[in-house]
């Protein structure tokens, strides 16, 4: 039983810290992109509202817990059949505002030089940004991703609240069959040490 939750723990916590970063991508680049001077009418109203978007997107799910989160999903919208589903698209959604921000930060921490070389060199804004700025951010923002994809593990134990048998949850069901509590905890807390 404690296998099929850790495995369960780990399948949760790498699907959805990929899903969370392929959304994070978006976010970012939603939020750091600034108007131009070049752009149009339609392209600065776009950029704004994106970035407008994306930052309640972000304040939204970084300042509600995610048993919330999970709860809202489940019960209040009943949009899943699946609790496993659910819990990947709760923990990929709280992941994207995480990494989104870990992006932003990594993308800001890159030298201004950078820029400028890069549009002295005949690159306009959005080639510098693609091919100079983002590549050196994401390789800078790796250790911190890494460290979500830890702490999506431990956070994986609040689904528990929607049904799912990760770790957490499968170490209650063996209390309850045993009654030998402090073994069974004992267990799974070496087992998220080994995890983590």
């Amino acid at each position: 039983m404690f296998l099929e939750g850790a495995g369960l723990t780990l399948l949760i916590s790498l699907v959805g810290t990929i899903f969370g970063f392929v959304l994070a991508l978006f976010l970012a680049t939603a939020k750091i992109i600034a108007p131009t001077p070049q752009d149009t009418t339609l392209s600065k109203s776009l950029k704004i509202f994106l970035n407008k978007l994306s930052s309640i997107y972000i304040t939204v799910f970084r300042g509600t817990p995610m048993i919330v989160q999970a709860s809202f999903f489940w019960y209040g919208f009943g949009l899943f059949g699946n609790a496993l589903l659910c819990g990947l698209f709760v923990v990929s959604l709280n992941t994207a505002a995480y990494i989104a921000e870990i992006i932003r930060g990594s993308v800001n921490a890159i030298d201004k030089g950078q820029t400028e070389g890069s549009l002295a060199l005949g690159l306009n804004y959005s080639q510098t940004f693609i091919f100079v700025i983002f590549p050196q951010a994401i390789k800078n923002s790796m250790p911190a991703i890494g460290n979500e994809f830890v702490i999506n593990i431990k956070d994986t134990a609040v689904l528990s609240v929607i049904g799912i048998f990760e770790l957490f949850n499968q170490t209650k069901k063996i209390t309850s069959l045993h009654y030998r509590q402090l073994e069974a905890y004992a267990i799974v807390a070496v087992i998220y040490l080994i995890l983590t």
